[in-house]
């Protein structure tokens, strides 16, 4: 039995009921390990993957729910279109491979219950894909078919908390209870009320505020007369002010510098899923031990095991939606390197753009009420961009109290957050606009250590280097050219590329496997630690 199979999935609606479905399955009459992806080595399957025909047999424990009982089947992700059936009865269609579905499975139960999914596959680039590719190489990756998240059952009231939405700032609690339930007991860190209203405002006198160096949480417990669900929140504010004609950012009005790495969220035995849901704890613990306070999770949703440790150990977030529409590399790479970086991109496929907005709403609505979260990245170099503008208008409505990089790297529209610049193989200062300048991608230096790299691939990236003290010296030096000069100049934060290795692309701070790091951890620390310094220094 792997962790997988005891690890609550959902940290901030967490009740007793938890029935998990991963481990054996039988997938194309072969056996599978849920929740790894059948690429995955760890899965166990080899075999076709366009296609997939999933099946597990499971009995439920006779005392799981009661006649009242509503039972809830789970899935936390499957790419990338999917029809589910229990007991050759079907249930629901589901299409896009990064967000969690569910179905009430209660009038269709037996004693002895069949589950089947069946999947299809085609990296169609219709649906969201991130990073998957069919000939992987260099920046693209192994793709991932079928189930790559958790399966569970939950079972709880009819009139139960079917969901919670936690907005808070800095002082202020914002709940709004999901239920048919006509009343609630609330209970929080100095304060407990009974109420029968779905929308309640808890105001904190002495409130104790979340940050990187203090990542404190609030437990918090929600009832009914026969319900009760755990979560749990932090009070913290993102803000914007602008001094001497410049954008600033601050948190919980202190001025806030993001120092951060990009996360492709790849792992070399599971590829989208670690080994262990713990795993993305030990890459949340080495990256802050490093200096780093943010991680922009690129083009990919994670399981919420990943959002809750950066909550816990106080990483910010900066969230990508998940990338649709074809990737041309003239258009999205050849002229925006050559200078045209302006080049608005109009909604020409309304249905493949209906589609990723909604998809983008729905991210929004999973991951909202994780307090790590500061910003949305809504387009990545162009990739599938359609109306960025526009689609920044709708989804700014859908969660007002974060940030929004429209455009990260390059073909700027008018509305966003932020002026992003991805800046590879050289050093360039740069000069403040009219939103928050934000150097998104930069780095991506080669150290190749050839017994901990991926057989997948050659070795790539932006500019090589042959030992820890290089590599460190080539971070420290961009620093000194590109990223002090240009905090100067108005600089609110970076990405540097990236957290570790990726299959052929190795210009991470540790090897794929985790079991390197790269670089020099106290000049790094120390380095870091003079950025925002010099920032501070400004005010």
């Amino acid at each position: 039995m792997n962790s997988y199979d005891t690890y609550y999935p959902r940290p901030q609606l967490k009740r007793a009921s938890f029935f998990s479905l991963n481990g054996k399955w039988k997938l194309n009459d072969q056996t599978i390990n849920v929740p790894y992806p059948p690429e995955a080595e760890l899965s166990g399957y080899k075999g076709p993957t366009e296609q997939l025909h999933y099946e597990k047999s499971f009995v439920l424990p006779a005392d799981f729910y009661g006649s009242d009982d509503k039972v809830i089947l789970h899935f936390g992700a499957v790419d990338q279109v999917c029809d589910v059936y229990l007991n050759d009865t079907f249930l629901t269609h589901h299409e896009g491979g990064y967000l969690p579905f569910s179905v009430d499975i209660t009038s269709h139960l037996k004693k002895n219950n069949i589950l089947k999914v069946d999947v299809t596959d085609t990296l169609d680039p219709f649906y969201p894909y991130g990073k998957q590719c069919k000939d992987p190489k260099g920046m693209w990756y192994t793709p991932v078919s079928g189930i790559w998240q958790s399966v569970w059952i939950e079972a709880y009231p009819q009139n139960g908390i079917d969901s919670i939405e936690l907005i808070a700032d800095a002082d202020t609690l914002k709940i709004h209870i999901d239920s048919k339930a006509d009343h609630f007991m609330i209970e929080t860190e100095g304060y407990k009320e009974t109420t029968d209203q779905k929308d309640i405002t808890i105001s904190f006198k002495d409130p104790h505020l979340w940050s990187p160096a203090d990542p404190y949480l609030y437990n918090l417990k929600i009832s009914t007369d026969n319900d009760s669900i755990e979560s749990y929140f932090a009070l913290r504010k993102i803000s914007v002010r602008e001094i001497d004609g410049q954008k600033k950012l601050f948190l919980n009005d202190e001025p806030l510098f993001i120092n951060g790495l990009l996360d492709q969220g790849y792992f070399e035995p599971g590829i989208y899923v670690p080994e262990d849901p713990e795993d993305y704890e030990k890459d949340v613990v080495n990256i802050k031990k490093l200096g780093f306070n943010t991680l922009r999770k690129h083009i990919k949703i994670e399981a919420e095991a990943f959002y809750y440790y950066c909550d816990l150990h106080g990483i910010l977030v900066i969230q990508d939606m998940v990338n649709s529409g074809p990737y041309r590399f003239f258009k999205d790479t050849i002229l925006p390197t050559i200078g045209f970086t302006h080049l608005k991109q109009k909604i020409k496929d309304q249905k493949r753009y209906d589609f990723f907005l909604e998809q983008a709403k729905e991210t929004i609505t999973h991951l909202k009420n994780h307090p790590c979260i500061i910003a949305y990245t809504i387009y990545n170099e162009g990739w599938g961009q359609q109306d960025a503008s526009g689609t920044y208008e709708i989804l700014k409505q859908c969660d007002p109290e974060r940030l929004f990089d429209s455009t990260s790297g390059w073909f700027f529209d008018d509305k966003s957050d932020f002026d992003s610049y991805h800046i590879y193989f050289r050093n360039k200062v740069l000069n403040g606009g009219k939103n928050l300048l934000f150097l998104s991608e930069c780095g991506g230096f080669i150290r190749n250590i050839a017994e901990h790299r991926s057989e997948k691939g050659s070795t790539w990236g932006y500019g090589k280097t042959d030992s820890e003290e290089e590599l460190t010296d080539k971070i420290i030096g961009m620093h000194e050219k590109m990223v002090i000069p240009s905090i100067r100049n108005g600089l609110v934060g970076l990405i540097m590329t990236q957290i570790s290795d990726v299959e052929g692309e190795v210009n991470g701070l540790f090897t794929y496997d985790r079991s390197i790091c790269k670089v020099n951890k106290e000049k790094i620390l120390e380095a870091n630690r003079r950025l925002d310094r010099i920032y501070k220094e400004q005010f």
